[in-house]
């Protein structure tokens, strides 16, 4: 999670530089803070993804096996 924040700073700087030289108005200002944006939207849903309990790990490496069948009713 920590990649995801230091790229989220790393894009904050450049919004901050590209804004600082181009004009808050500009075009190439807005897509900085886009980058930023999907950034964050991207780390909080990452947050809310539960983690995967042994089982499940289990399954998505063995999905051939006799625990991981699922049945249909």
């Amino acid at each position: 999670m920590s990649d995801i924040q230091d790229r989220i700073q790393q894009e904050l700087e450049q919004a901050r530089a590209v804004c600082g030289a181009t004009g808050e108005q500009s075009p190439d200002c807005a897509a900085a803070w886009d980058a930023v944006e999907e950034l964050q939207a991207e780390a909080s849903h990452k947050r809310q993804q539960k983690p995967k309990n042994s089982l499940e790990q289990y399954c998505d490496d063995n999905p051939e096996a006799a625990e991981c069948r699922v049945y249909e009713e």
